[in-house]
């Protein structure tokens, strides 16, 4: 839901929902179980060139939790969550995540396990379409002269090779069929300086641009990750890895997919396979020469969020966006109006950490072209009206081993939940105030957490099925056990987003740490701001390590830049609040 507050779930912070009691639509944490359904998942996609191994997946969490299909593959997350309500300004009503607080979680995991739509829906443990595999009806054959003869055969002529930069953008070349073949091996070649660029088209005076004499990168293709989108005839989407273009071709450590397959490589090597699910909101907006910045929210009513129908959707574009998602093999689940006018909330199901992320990555270039299509425009920054609601990207996360079993299940346990599943959780909130940064990366993303009633967490707490917390522990147990991470801007990179948290997570588990007591009043206060936030990215060794001392620096070094253009900018607020009086 959207970030407006909602009122305190019944059962009150920290307390353990009772047996039974129904949840929210959040999708199962990786490794539990799936209400009335097995979540599925596959293992991670295996560096470049490697075979995909089969590896239970778990959902991870979201904002909402994604309804979870049926058994799930190993190592896939299960969706079946309560949904949750997003982070909401006060007035701004609509929470990130799945449903709002104290709505019931559906009996089942909603088909289409993850990334394969019709498919049943998956419990916590790994099932489901390996990453990187296309999904049902779009598998590509090996090799691009394979792949060129069948896309030839549906009547595509127009590959988009696409790979995401630094902040979440999708950046890419449209490549004609007949050429496809050129591309074989490292793959296209671009300018590496992309990477480092800003949102302004500044690109920083690093090695990677101007520094190193704007050098090379290549996009090497990913055949497993095609999709054919139906809003886009003749043209087909597929996924690249990013390498050097020296000889080695070694994986470029800027490249947020590939930092995402590390710390998945990180997990499976210790026999943890990560599985995610992602709750997205966004607004979509509708051209207005007379609104202050000329564009206003694309339905003007405030609903209040749970809304669905013509009448706050009169282009019917919800069920549009529902549809093309799921033909794309997006693995989206649910929709719904959100609280503030123009504002929604689509789903996803869980799968394997790197599938997930993919699944993402591709669901937001997909809703931007569709609005566009429309005359309008989608966004999924974090606030961009005062006084509307924030829109977050919640994830779902949990650890499957080898045979899909989830590893934050502890039947035994008071409350269902293991050892392992503790210490990931206390590493993500020792990490809190560092992945800030990576989570909320934005200027405006404070705004949404600045909210006095806003659901979006202030502080590096956790508590069972409280929506109010940085981390929510879901009621599902068994293979549906997950954690929903609520603090994401919806304009984080969700590649980013996913791998931070892993790093994180398993440095607990590394560590052998122990979370605070549920809803500790003492807890470590989040930065306020953007500049504390990348403070306190710089100061965190480990998780800079984990990452990549690279990878860290000029993610820290680009967000500065944006940080310094907004300081030295005169805001609209400024011109109204001085220019008459002073």
């Amino acid at each position: 839901m959207s970030d407006r507050h909602f009122p305190a779930p019944p059962s009150g912070p920290g307390g353990p929902p009772a047996p039974g009691t129904p949840t929210s639509a959040a999708p199962d944490l990786p490794g539990t179980p799936a209400p009335s359904g097995n979540t599925t998942t596959d293992h991670d996609r295996p560096a470049p060139g490697e075979p995909i191994p089969e590896q239970p997946a778990t959902p991870a969490p979201s904002d909402r939790a994604p309804e979870q299909p049926a058994t799930p593959t190993p190592g896939e997350p299960t969706p079946d969550k309560p949904a949750t309500p997003g982070d909401r300004a006060p007035g701004d009503r609509a929470p990130d995540g799945p449903g709002c607080p104290g709505d019931p979680a559906p009996d089942g995991h909603t088909p289409g396990g993850p990334g394969r739509p019709g498919s049943p829906a998956p419990d916590h443990r790994a099932n489901g379409r390996a990453q990187g595999a296309p999904a049902p009806g779009n598998r590509a054959p090996d090799g691009l002269a394979a792949l060129a003869d069948q896309l030839t055969a549906r009547g595509v002529d127009l590959v988009r090779v696409l790979w995401s930069d630094l902040h979440g953008v999708a950046r890419g070349k449209d490549v004609h069929i007949g050429e496809l073949t050129r591309f074989a091996g490292p793959g296209l070649s671009f300018c590496q300086a992309v990477l480092v660029t800003g949102l302004a088209g500044n690109p920083l005076e690093v090695s990677e641009s101007s520094g190193g004499g704007w050098p090379d990168a290549r996009a090497r293709i990913d055949p497993g990750t095609l999709a054919v989108p139906g809003y886009a005839p003749g043209t087909a989407y597929v996924l690249a890895d990013l390498l050097d273009s020296t000889d080695a071709h070694a994986p470029l450590e800027l490249d947020p997919r590939g930092l995402l397959r590390r710390q998945v490589e990180r997990l499976t090597r210790r026999g943890l396979h990560p599985v995610a699910a992602p709750e997205l909101e966004f607004y979509l907006l509708a051209p207005e020469p007379a609104a202050p910045l000329g564009w206003r929210g694309y339905s003007d009513h405030d609903t209040a969020g749970y809304t669905v129908g013509a009448a706050h959707d009169p282009g019917l574009l919800l069920p549009l966006l529902i549809r093309e998602c799921h033909a794309l093999g997006l693995g989206v689940l649910t929709g719904n109006q959100e609280f503030s006018g123009g504002q929604f909330e689509i789903n996803h199901t869980h799968g394997p950490a790197l599938d997930a992320a993919d699944r993402a990555f591709l669901f937001k270039h997909a809703v931007k072209e569709i609005a566009v299509g429309h005359g309008l425009r989608a966004t999924f920054m974090g606030k961009p009206f005062t006084g509307k609601a924030g829109s977050g990207q919640h994830v779902h996360l949990s650890l499957v081993d080898a045979d899909g079993g989830n590893l934050f299940a502890a039947p035994d346990a008071d409350d269902g939940f293991s050892g392992i599943g503790r210490s990931f959780l206390a590493g993500v909130l020792e990490h809190a105030p560092a992945l800030t940064a990576v989570l909320n990366p934005t200027v405006n993303a404070y705004k949404r957490l600045a909210s006095a009633d806003s659901l979006a967490p202030t502080t590096a707490d956790w508590g069972h099925d409280n929506r109010t917390a940085y981390v929510r522990i879901p009621p599902e147990r068994g293979s549906g056990t997950r954690i929903e991470v609520r603090v994401a801007d919806g304009a984080a990179n969700p590649y980013l987003v996913v791998a931070a948290l892993l790093a994180a997570g398993l440095d607990g588990i590394e560590r052998d740490l122990i979370p605070p007591p549920s809803m500790d009043p003492h807890s470590t206060v989040l930065p306020a701001t953007f500049r504390d936030a990348l403070t306190a990215l710089d100061q965190d060794k480990a998780l800079a390590d984990a990452l990549g001392s690279r990878f860290t620096e000029v993610f820290a070094a680009l967000k500065r830049e944006e940080l310094s253009r907004f300081e030295r900018a005169v805001t609209d607020w400024e011109f109204h609040e001085y220019a008459r009086m002073l």
